[in-house]
């Protein structure tokens, strides 16, 4: 901790949790400042808001902790939409709204989560992408605060954080929705750690499962699955409820209300497990949504990118699609890209996707990957016509109907599409709703939408179709400018305080990279336990994204029974190829800032 650079100013778009108060670093001069650079829709975002909460309550009268909201999505550039994300994620520190991306330039960030720590006299400590931070933050803010205790430029005491007014609805960011035999329908309602049955008119409350408090038994739930009869009848419960920020999954018994944890072990997952494996040990990653194909539970695991599958009656789980690359491939499964899938719905012989951070529907057929919209991570807007022209922005859900065409929860256009395969095309269905998150189609073909930022269920009216030609977006993140031929890619990261690199059980880091498109990267793609990769860049592809995955297992020194860790980032990071430009590009895992 040699570098003495000063934290650049904070300056945005107003302020959430403040009480209306816009702060500045002298505001917060004499605390440890810990900066989240987060975007709302990003999963593994979300996760290190989880993982900050402990660090949170132990730190609370010396540490700060102000979430930066950088957008990737045009529509989480909204200020009343991220204020409302805010709300439905239990965000209870300060939120500065980054809309224009200047703090994400001026700290430098290139990954969603960054983290950046102030020491109590206003300057840049470190620096660190990606999760699994928890422990050597803890450590870091116990050196700063001895360290600034003993200057005498410590400053304990009340922060500035301003909680907003409780609201009063029936539901609260509703997630997804399913018909139960009697006709009823079964909600997650996911901001107030439930599931709840409702008439079948969606309006009235039957009964509520869960306590409405984080932790026990649901933690924001999302999706739900009614086994079927005969499975039912062999494990006692009777749905199956995506219990995503306990990262796990429990069986509800819906005569008696008693919930079953019936796969993960709480952990979230950091590292590759091969084959099958007991379903109450797995580490699962924010389960999404859960269907019933190919006679067996299929999770979205939109925390790494993956389907897994679920054998209820054996009690296992594995890898069911996917390798945990953040992308877009297709092909036949498991070894496919998938971006965050966060909405099922079975269709015939074909699983049907939301994949929300490529903007995509896919699905599965025969054991084989496709697209049928959708164009990468970065491509997004509100298009309709011809499949290969059309466009979503974050869809979280998808139902199939009974015609063999679906219709998408397109969440961040707040709209319902359909995709028809016999003409392969989009059109809207509906519009200008409050981030649509599911769509129920019941056994007597009415439609359901659950509009999460609308806290309600809403009736999709038959026969409303609009034709939007709207406008094409691609994230507006400034891309990294390298130079064609050689470049060397650097991963920097630095232990922790008391933490050494972990050989006990083989290499301690690894690094997997490669591109779109493909033809960008001449040499150098693949898997090394080198966190420094020589690379070759083609002069013939003026632009692309780099896909890098680092990894850096840990453990702690002089310590009896050492702890170990895993700190682990994806990046996509889009770059420009320049004659001339940087053949050096550096992404910083953990260690210490450079000036911005």
């Amino acid at each position: 901790m040699t570098a003495r650079v000063r934290a650049p100013e904070l300056r945005g778009h107003g302020w959430l949790n403040t009480g209306g108060k816009d702060l500045t670093l002298a505001d917060l001069r004499g605390k440890v400042v810990l900066l989240d650079f987060w975007t709302y829709g990003c999963i593994n975002c979300l996760h290190v808001l989880d993982e900050l909460r402990p660090v949170e309550q132990k730190y609370g009268d010396a540490l700060v902790i102000i979430g930066v909201h950088s957008p990737k999505f045009v529509h989480e550039q909204n200020h009343e939409a991220l204020a409302a994300a805010v709300e439905r994620y239990g965000v209870h520190h300060p939120v500065i709204d980054d809309a224009d991306m200047h703090l994400w330039q001026q700290y430098a960030a290139k990954a969603w989560p960054t983290l950046a720590v102030i020491d109590p006299t206003g300057y840049l400590v470190a620096s660190m992408a990606g999760e699994g931070h928890a422990e050597g933050l803890s450590r870091l803010i116990d050196e700063l605060i001895a360290k600034h205790s003993a200057d005498g430029t410590l400053h304990r005491g009340d922060g500035p954080y301003v909680p907003p007014a409780p609201a009063d609805t029936l539901l609260r960011f509703p997630g997804k929705a399913i018909e139960l035999p009697g006709g009823n329908l079964l909600v997650s309602d996911s901001a107030r750690h439930s599931v709840v049955e409702l008439t079948p008119d969606g309006e009235t409350l039957v009964r509520r499962y869960g306590t409405g408090e984080g932790g026990a038994p649901f933690s924001e739930p999302q999706g739900l699955l009614l086994l079927p009869p005969s499975v039912r009848d062999r494990v006692g419960y009777d749905v199956v409820v995506a219990d995503t920020v306990n990262h796990q999954l429990r069986g509800l018994r819906l005569d008696s209300g008693e919930v079953t944890l019936v796969a993960g072990s709480g952990k979230p997952w950091r590292s590759a497990v091969e084959g099958t494996q007991p379903a109450l040990e797995a580490d699962l990653s924010s389960p999404w949504d859960v269907a019933w194909y190919d006679d067996k539970v299929i999770v979205a695991m939109a925390g790494i990118h993956e389907l897994w599958w679920f054998e209820p009656a054996a009690g296992t789980v594995g890898v069911y699609a996917g390798t945990t690359v953040e992308s877009l491939r297709d092909g036949p499964i498991p070894d496919v890209w998938m971006a965050q899938p966060s909405g099922l719905s079975v269709g015939g012989d074909r699983l049907w996707i939301a994949d929300s951070e490529t903007s995509a529907l896919r699905y599965i057929e025969a054991g084989v990957l496709h697209t049928a919209v959708g164009q990468g991570l970065f491509d997004f807007g509100h298009v309709d016509g011809p499949a290969e022209q059309a466009l979503f922005q974050h869809p979280l859900g998808v139902a199939a109907l009974p015609d063999g065409s679906v219709l998408v929860a397109d969440t961040y256009n707040g709209a319902v599409r359909r995709y028809d395969p016999a003409t392969d095309a989009v059109s809207t269905v509906d519009s200008g709703l409050a981030e649509p998150s599911d769509i129920l189609v019941t056994s007597t073909g009415e439609v359901f939408v659950v509009e999460s930022g609308g806290h309600r269920l809403i009736h999709l009216a038959p026969g409303i179709v609009k034709t939007v030609t709207g406008e094409r977006h691609q994230t507006e993140r400034p891309p990294s400018v390298i130079g064609a031929g050689p470049l060397t890619l650097d991963i920097v990261f630095t232990p922790a305080p008391g933490q050494k690199l972990d050989t006990q059980f083989g290499p301690s880091t690894r690094l997997e990279v490669s591109a779109a498109p493909p033809e960008l990267l001449l040499e150098g793609a693949g898997v090394t336990t080198d966190l420094s990769r020589p690379l070759v860049i083609n002069p013939a592809v003026g632009k692309g994204v780099l896909q890098v995955i680092a990894q850096a297992a840990t453990c702690d020194v002089d310590e009896e029974f050492p702890a170990c860790h895993l700190t682990r980032q994806d990046w996509g990071v889009p770059v420009v190829v320049t004659p001339g430009g940087p053949s050096r590009l550096p992404l910083i895992l953990r260690g210490m800032d450079e000036p911005a």
